[in-house]
């Protein structure tokens, strides 16, 4: 009986198991912190403006049709009052407010071929992109 190709899928197998292990022993060493900020603030796509104000920084990424926002308190910590609104021109906003620690949002609109604004506060502090991506 001729085994070749049950070797060849079993050697497969086998590699693809070492690959996974490999992969999983270097995230091991990545650590903390060093992750994109796409994957830190939740949002999708590519950065395209950073607000930075008093208590923190609001970011504005896009990816596709969509444009997503957060606002980043500067030092994390106890729960304070935080926001981030997001509004694509003629349609209402889009805001997450609470108290946090350390994010509000994200926050995401549609927004093909409009304008959008964001607006970030962190404890009182605020800051605004202005109407952007037009």
């Amino acid at each position: 009986m001729w085994r070749g190709p049950r070797r060849v899928r079993h050697g497969v197998r086998r590699g693809a198991g070492a690959l996974t292990a490999a992969a999983a022993l270097a995230l091991a060493f990545v650590g903390p912190g060093t992750q994109p900020a796409a994957a830190a603030s939740g949002c999708p796509g590519h950065q395209v403006r950073t607000v930075p104000f008093a208590t923190g920084q609001l970011q504005v990424y896009r990816s596709g049709q969509y444009v997503c926002a957060v606002t980043l308190a500067r030092s994390p910590g106890p729960r304070r009052q935080m926001s981030v609104s997001l509004q694509a021109r003629g349609a209402r906003a889009v805001v997450d407010s609470g108290r946090f620690t350390r994010l509000a949002g994200p926050v995401k609109v549609r927004a093909t071929h409009r304008c959008v604004r964001a607006v970030g506060v962190v404890s009182g502090k605020k800051g605004a992109s202005g109407w952007m991506l037009c």
